[in-house]
């Protein structure tokens, strides 16, 4: 045992009525067998919650979906920390969310509810008593209360239209009164309700990019479509085009291919330098009286405007290529990208 480790560690079990007559019990833990211990109670706690999930978890998903304003959560001291997250997470995933202090609730932030509103309160005791004084207004308003709560015959739970149980059997504290583990069971309860509110209202990887514009993880939910050329830049010639005229395109637009459609715009294939330089070995003298659809190839990659451009970086690196063509529904190319713009937007 090193000079770290916890040769008397004072470990209590008590609640606050008897902690006076709480006796120290003796163990011996390392530091990470400590923590490993608290990560274990708390891991535990998360199970037990699981286990008890109920119909009234059901009935808060379809309260949530059938909510047409806002989400607003409220909770006071650690269960206000662990209700901003939640709020937070709502907010991300596609449903409009904040967090509202209950205190500030009593004096004008009332202000910001409407009755199309959706409430959600968290006290581990449900008598907490900034919340106990907001739950007369809260249902004068006509809105809906989900409570997360520990104690199931509270104030809380009596007020609310939906009770989810998030009660512990210990908290993951040697004294049994810091919030740990019903805070940690409370934050998984919350995760439960926006990930299966996401799941059902069916949010996709573009909806979440729209919450999540800057840092790796906006980088990564970028759609094609914010950085893909368009218009004059994508290189484009018919089916019947000369080969001179094949050549001028592809140099002009200086990006080593030009896409080969038909006249109603529909693509059918594209020309690279390559395309170029085999078409000269196989025909040689007579390559200049061929036209685009002689030395085209066929079937070439593609990808959507709604795609997102990590989708198309993996496309581009498995089939070896720089520069990839966008379609519309009918194949028509509205646009192209290449390594150089997904460099530019992060993605890379």
């Amino acid at each position: 045992m090193n000079q770290f480790d916890l040769e008397v560690g004072q470990v209590f079990s008590a609640s606050p009525s008897d902690l006076d007559e709480a006796k120290p019990e003796t163990v011996e833990l390392s530091l990470i067998e400590y923590g490993a211990q608290v990560l274990q109670d708390e891991a535990e706690a998360i199970l037990r919650i699981k286990d008890r999930l109920a119909p009234s978890f059901e009935h808060a998903i379809e309260l949530l979906v059938e909510c047409t304003g806002k989400v607003v959560v409220t909770g006071m001291g650690k269960s206000g920390h662990i209700a901003t997250k939640i709020a937070a997470t709502f907010a991300s995933t596609g449903t409009p969310a904040f967090f509202v202090h209950p205190a500030e609730l009593r004096h004008g932030d009332f202000g910001m509810l409407d009755s199309r509103d959706l409430v959600i309160a968290l006290s581990s005791s449900g008598e907490t008593q900034e919340i106990k004084l907001v739950l007369e207004p809260i249902k004068r308003t006509g809105l809906k209360l989900i409570a997360l709560t520990g104690n199931m015959q509270s104030t809380l739970a009596r007020y609310a239209d939906v009770v989810l149980d998030v009660s512990v059997d210990k908290e993951a504290c040697p004294l049994n009164l810091a919030p740990t583990s019903s805070t940690t069971a409370a934050l998984a309860m919350g995760d439960a309700l926006a990930m299966t509110l996401m799941a059902v209202k069916g949010i996709a990887p573009e909806d979440f990019a729209r919450s999540h514009p800057g840092g790796s993880l906006g980088q990564k939910l970028i759609t094609v479509e914010s950085i893909m050329r368009s218009g004059v830049d994508v290189p484009i010639v018919s089916l019947n085009a000369a080969y001179e005229a094949v050549l001028e395109e592809i140099t002009a637009k200086k990006l080593g291919f030009t896409a080969v459609c038909e006249d109603d715009g529909k693509l059918r294939g594209v020309i690279t330098d390559g395309d170029l330089r085999r078409s000269i070995s196989k025909y040689r003298e007579s390559v200049f009286e061929k036209c685009a659809r002689d030395i085209m190839t066929t079937s070439p990659k593609t990808i959507s405007s709604q795609s997102l451009a990590v989708e198309a970086l993996k496309l581009m690196e498995k089939y070896s290529i720089a520069d990839l063509l966008i379609v519309d529904h009918a194949t028509r190319p509205v646009g192209l990208i290449d390594l150089k713009d997904l460099l530019r937007a992060g993605v890379i």
